[in-house]
């Protein structure tokens, strides 16, 4: 979802992907290509991986309908990545609005069961339609889904979590990040959609890049 759409109403998540699918066949046969599947920063953005580890950063908006029908294989290509690729998510925020969600993403990190909470934020909102836009409203959820309210709250107000929110947005400018999904590598390389063709191309894509940043 580009950063000036996110409001906009997508008619056909699962279509829209399927019309990348004859592209992503032919962009299999040959290397990425710089410039046009994927773009090298101008400047290096900051990485948490250890020596020797390459970082992969997904961009993601729990709001975002492509996000969520992205989501399964993201999480399926994660679990599957190599010893050398560190894996992190990072929500953006293209304005204040998207702040909560934000601090639900970072709060829910520091809690127990992750992935499970991870997935029910993207039923809530693209199946229950709950859009989890503000406080109060995440707060009544996370309640609902029998989590320690008084917890959440305290890591979800807490410095800490303010901290990750800036540097996940520090993060989101550093890779000029055009819309979500989208994937950085390395704090080298940036890649998307409509780059790459198709949101499955973008992991080959990435596949690619953490290979050559591994050599490198």
């Amino acid at each position: 979802m580009k950063r000036r759409e996110f409001s906009l109403a997508v008619t056909s998540v699962a279509s829209a992907m399927a019309l990348g699918a004859t592209a992503t066949a032919h962009a299999q046969a040959a290397a990425p290509k710089e410039g046009k599947d994927y773009v090298k920063l101008s400047k290096p953005a900051t990485t948490e991986a250890p020596a020797g580890k390459v970082e992969v950063v997904e961009f993601f908006w729990y709001s975002c309908p492509h996000c969520n029908a992205f989501e399964p294989a993201f999480a399926a290509w994660k679990q599957k990545a190599p010893a050398h690729v560190v894996v992190r998510r990072v929500p953006v925020a293209f304005n204040a609005s998207f702040v909560p969600q934000q601090k639900l993403y970072f709060t829910l990190q520091a809690m127990d069961n992750f992935d499970a909470m991870h997935v029910k934020v993207f039923h809530a909102i693209h199946v229950e339609r709950n859009k989890l836009a503000t406080d109060d409203a995440i707060f009544e959820w996370v309640g609902k889904q029998g989590a320690n309210v008084a917890k959440f709250k305290e890591i979800y107000n807490s410095f800490t979590v303010a901290n990750q929110v800036r540097k996940a947005s520090a993060l989101q400018q550093e890779y000029d990040v055009e819309g979500v999904p989208s994937m950085g590598v390395a704090g080298k390389f940036y890649t998307d959609g409509p780059r790459a063709g198709s949101m499955q191309n973008v992991l080959n894509v990435v596949d690619y890049l953490a290979n050559q940043s591994r050599k490198a």
